[in-house]
């Protein structure tokens, strides 16, 4: 906490006078980079005094300025998604950064995990029944990594004989691979165990059917 000041009388504790309109942009911003993390618009909006949809609309703006390449390119982006928004580093910089700073953990999943993840945010919410109907083979080991790495989680029980786990991507899973939203992934092609290609669509992301009903 040495980068942090903590109050410690009555009067720094008292509510700071209120944040007049050009102070809006920077206070987001250093509220953000202080965070470190995704930060909820309706604890932003209850600073400002606005609603969060109010907030949301601010953080929009700041988007556009933060990531675009005029009058020139930031290291720095603004992502959003559905409830809160997040300062993240480029990924272009990524390598140089674990270069700079001397961070030598990888960050890389296996091909495994890889299949498995995409096969679950493509198809969410999925059962690993579903997972393994897809691949071809066993997937307990990869759902229990993903969900040890927060990227995926239980969203509930399928209705059907044995009431499997349903799964789901986490808001960290949007963070990670810079997405907003689930409707903003591309479509893409995978190979299962038999070497077939399998070209998978991104969902509907209204739809509330579970995926799954295999066994």
């Amino acid at each position: 906490m040495e980068n942090y000041h903590i109050p410690d009388t009555a009067d720094e504790q008292a509510a700071p006078s209120p944040l007049r309109e050009e102070d809006i942009f920077p206070f987001i911003e250093a509220c953000l980079f202080a965070a470190g993390h995704p930060v909820k618009y309706e604890k932003l909006g209850s600073v400002l005094g606005l609603a969060e949809e109010e907030c949301r609309e601010v953080v929009e703006k700041m988007k556009l300025l933060y990531n675009s390449d005029e009058p020139f390119r930031r290291g720095i982006i603004l992502v959003t998604f559905p409830d809160s928004c997040q300062l993240c580093t480029r990924e272009a910089y990524g390598a140089f950064i674990k270069q700079a700073l001397g961070i030598r953990r990888g960050g890389n999943l296996s091909q495994s995990l890889l299949e498995v993840l995409s096969i679950i945010a493509y198809n969410q919410p999925a059962t690993r029944a579903f997972i393994e109907t897809v691949r071809g083979v066993d997937s307990g080991y990869a759902v229990s990594t993903l969900v040890e790495k927060n990227l995926i989680e239980c969203c509930g029980r399928l209705d059907a004989p044995g009431r499997p786990s349903l799964y789901r991507t986490t808001e960290d899973f949007l963070r990670i691979f810079g997405l907003s939203a689930i409707c903003d992934l591309p479509s893409i092609q995978i190979k299962n165990s038999g070497g077939e290609t399998i070209e998978i669509a991104p969902i509907e992301t209204d739809s509330e059917e579970p995926v799954g009903a295999i066994s």
